[in-house]
């Protein structure tokens, strides 16, 4: 246990401690899953597991709630695995080291996971006390919600029988979700067009680190570098000097967080070395300037590195670098209808060398579906004209505002007597489970509210305590004064 489970509410914190201590990045949650399961029994707690991963516990209504309408309280399982370089952390096995920093709670190295385990350690709490009054009760958690929205996806028809769903996937402490975008991968494949490395060459690494990334729908439109696309400028200044050849290029690890790191490995003669030097100091003193106040430790740098067995032919080289140059990043329009929401979105997320082809994955926001698939369309095409192949995968859609949602207006003015502030109410641009839902279950009234959490996918995540505290408070109240059916 760490000091963690000292804070208030300690119910609510001694699980997020115990689930700091299971592994449950995307795609391996089958360890905390167990652990939800058999304690769930040892309450006598019904609990389900559904075709897809998902669990679905079940709690009957306190003495005197009976007839109220029937709740279902969601959060996801899983948690974008993300470390420093210099951390040693294997997602798999290691346990998250969680510590207080100040008002704030935050994990030595590595994502915290307070995205989020602290809605899936509330859902928790809520079943474990007894003392919190509740109509018929139902906790849905997904799985895989970070990479794919598998759980949500795979949601059958019929299994839950509330009216309400309390999404807990929100990061801001006084906002009100009532909608969110959608979103679709591009994935895409150019093959590798190999020849033999030039004689008297040299390899040389080119490191970019340092970037702050961050979550690729909450964060794009504050103009965070993307570490890709720094790169994809430094790989056209080398396109130009066709001595230096490219051999591999990597960047990014999730397709939903902004690039942190990339790297090159290129080979070059020595007499092309201070010129590659130049380019570099270049581009860094530029970056430091356009990026100051935003990303103040940008650093690129060369290192020596053992030669490849082959390199790019020039023309895949200049077609790559030109690809990822012109690949659209960064917002792609606001919304006319809510005054600074970001309307739709795209993330140059991830770069790979493979042994036959060069991958890359970007991941597109919006609102609308159309908006979604125009983006998705132009980035293809941009790929496409390099001869690459380009495929949609797993699209889904935008959570649509309801402006005479119930639930909405219940959590509104519970929130102005506990606190006596009447909180926003917005849209986010990132993909809540709650469009997914709503295909599936059209009729649910649904919301979506948390504490802050900044920094989520990346090792700078941090979870403000005295938030959580009024996150808690709120769900609490609100539950309590859900109407009869």
């Amino acid at each position: 246990m760490s000091s963690i489970t000292q804070l208030s509410p300690r119910l609510l914190w001694q699980f997020f401690d115990t689930l700091c201590s299971i592994p449950h990045p995307s795609g391996h949650e089958a360890a905390v899953r167990q652990w939800i399961t058999g304690w769930a029994q040892e309450r006598g707690l019904a609990v389900m597991q559904d075709t897809i991963g998902n669990l679905i516990i079940s709690k009957a209504a306190t003495p005197g709630m009976e007839k109220r309408q029937g709740v279902i309280l969601q959060a996801h399982m899983d948690m974008v695995p993300q470390a420093n370089a210099d951390t040693d952390h294997d997602f798999t096995t290691d346990p998250i080291q969680p510590y207080i920093d100040g008002d704030w709670v935050r994990a030595r190295g590595t994502t915290l996971g307070a995205d989020n385990g602290i809605g899936l350690a509330a859902c928790l709490a809520v079943l474990a006390d007894d003392k919190v009054p509740h109509g018929p009760l139902e906790v849905l958690l997904t799985v895989d919600e970070e990479s794919g929205m598998t759980g949500a996806f795979g949601l059958e028809p019929g299994i839950l029988r509330g009216s309400i769903l309390l999404n807990t996937d929100s990061e801001q402490d006084g906002d009100v979700y009532m909608g969110c975008a959608g979103g679709v991968d591009v994935n895409i494949e150019l093959p590798y067009q190999a020849e033999s490395v030039p004689a008297q060459h040299h390899a040389m690494r080119l490191n970019i680190k340092g970037l702050r990334g961050g979550h690729s729908g909450i964060n794009i439109h504050q103009g965070r570098a993307s570490a890709n696309k720094l790169l994809a400028e430094l790989l056209n200044d080398i396109a130009e000097h066709p001595a230096i050849r490219l051999s591999e290029v990597s960047g990014g690890t999730l397709r939903n967080a902004i690039a942190r790191e990339a790297s090159a490995l290129l080979t070059l003669p020595d007499e092309s070395a201070n010129l590659l030097n130049e380019l570099v100091a270049a581009r860094q003193q530029q970056y430091r300037q356009e990026f100051n106040g935003i990303d103040d430790f940008i650093s690129l740098e060369l290192v020596a590195a053992e030669l490849p067995d082959r390199v790019m032919s020039t023309s895949l080289q200049q077609k790559l670098s030109a690809a990822l140059l012109a690949c659209p990043h960064g917002v792609m329009a606001m919304s006319r209808e809510m005054e600074g929401v970001v309307q739709s979105s795209t993330n140059l997320g991830v770069i790979g060398t493979g042994p036959e082809h060069i991958h890359v994955q970007c991941l597109v926001r919006s609102l609308s579906n159309i908006g979604r698939d125009r983006v998705a369309a132009i980035t293809s095409a941009v790929f496409r004209l390099a001869g690459a192949r380009c495929r949609l995968d797993g699209a889904y859609p935008g959570w649509q505002p309801n402006p005479q949602s119930a639930i909405m207006r219940a959590v509104l003015n519970t929130h102005e007597e506990l606190f006596g502030v009447v909180p926003q109410v917005k849209v986010i641009h990132a993909g809540l489970e709650c469009g997914l839902f709503k295909a599936t279950y059209p009729h649910w009234d649904m919301v979506s509210f948390g504490p802050t959490i900044q920094g989520a996918h990346s090792p700078d995540e941090r979870v403000h305590i005295e938030a959580v505290s009024r996150f808690w408070q709120l769900l609490v109240r609100v539950l309590r004064q859900i109407p009869e059916a």
